[in-house]
């Protein structure tokens, strides 16, 4: 008999957390119902607590957080068919319209229209139960956990960006920022064949992890630059939203290389260096999410190329889900808080 109690971490306002219950989803013809089993504490879930707000997506009702989730298909719509009762998946958070001009040309994360857990107005998955369209509902081998499942969200950002960076065999690579998207890149870079990956961050403990993780050095964002330790890279991807850091980057680019941005800078417009871009050719491009990188990136888990449960630094329980929304705060080495909502 499924249990009819939908617990679920509720942002009332900044600082407001409480866990309380939820109507239970309600399922629409090809959507699935999952039992929430692991959620990873994205900066994003952070930031709405601590600000009430992200640029323009404002918490204006409650809001269950959470976007980097794993579970288990526990109900069905009477048209959804891809998945047997049972079957473990993690869930790529945004559904898109699948008919505007950017989803029909395959490029469905600028969709205008997506629906994504735990952007406003758009409940998350800190949840018991959520339901999802099944198309996005992935199915995990038995040798990928239900945490690294979750963290599958994180890590195509990083597959994403390393995608639009033309990271290959043989790449040079700067990165700035060394929290958990910047540690994605790295692995994923490393993954791919870079040779060199060279990351950027002001914090020790969190180089000294990146180091762990498979970087080939670091660099003290306080003390010197990646133009300096890390010139002439073919690729140079920000992951840390500091627009001092974007130059340095942009500046670190060798004739022809790439610059990808990833990191959300605080202002909605910085300066760049044109002349140096000009002369230097360098390729410049945004990026957003992620698009058709959840089949890749648990291959990537699963082929065990890519340790994801070793992001992990701390798991709570549902009910603890304002700790770990604080624990990076609490503790700045901390790369990934994660809740685990219900076990197996």
């Amino acid at each position: 008999m499924m249990d009819v109690d939908n617990r679920a971490a509720v942002l009332h306002g900044v600082g407001d957390l409480r866990i309380e219950d939820r109507p239970m989803p309600a399922l629409e013809s090809r959507q699935v119902l999952i039992e929430v089993r692991s959620v990873g504490v994205c900066g994003s879930d952070v930031h709405y607590y601590e600000h009430g707000r992200i640029g323009d997506f404002v918490v204006k009702s409650p809001l269950v957080l959470g976007h980097e989730a794993s579970g288990v298909v526990v109900g069905r719509g009477d048209a959804a068919s891809r998945h047997a009762l049972g079957q473990r998946v993690a869930l790529e958070p945004g559904v898109p319209c699948r008919s505007c001009r950017e989803c029909m040309t395959g490029h469905y994360n600028l969709c205008r229209d997506v629906r994504f857990f735990a952007t406003p107005p758009v409940d998350g998955a800190l949840a018991r139960y959520v339901a999802i369209h099944e198309d996005f509902a992935f199915p995990l081998p038995d040798g990928v956990t239900d945490d690294a499942g979750a963290l599958c969200e994180p890590l195509s950002v990083g597959l994403w960006a390393c995608r639009k960076a033309g990271v290959t065999v043989g790449s040079r690579v700067a990165v700035a920022g060394a929290g958990p998207i910047g540690a994605a890149v790295t692995l994923v870079a490393r993954a791919a064949g870079a040779t060199e990956v060279i990351v950027s961050d002001p914090v020790p403990a969190r180089r000294a992890r990146l180091l762990a993780m498979g970087a080939t050095a670091t660099v003290d964002a306080t003390t010197s630059s990646l133009e300096l330790e890390a010139s002439d890279a073919d690729q140079f991807i920000d992951c840390s939203g500091s627009p001092a850091a974007v130059l340095d980057g942009i500046r670190s680019v060798r004739p022809a290389g790439v610059a990808v941005l990833v990191g959300m800078c605080p202002a909605s417009e910085i300066m760049f260096p044109v002349a140096r871009m000009q002369n230097r050719e360098v390729v410049i491009s945004g990026t957003f999410r992620y698009a058709n990188t959840y089949p890749g990136a648990i291959a990537l888990v699963a082929s065990g190329a890519i340790d994801l449960d070793g992001f992990v630094d701390a798991r709570f329980t549902l009910e603890s889900s304002e700790e770990a929304l604080t624990a990076a705060r609490r503790d700045p080495s901390v790369l990934k808080p994660l809740v685990r909502v219900s076990l197996p």
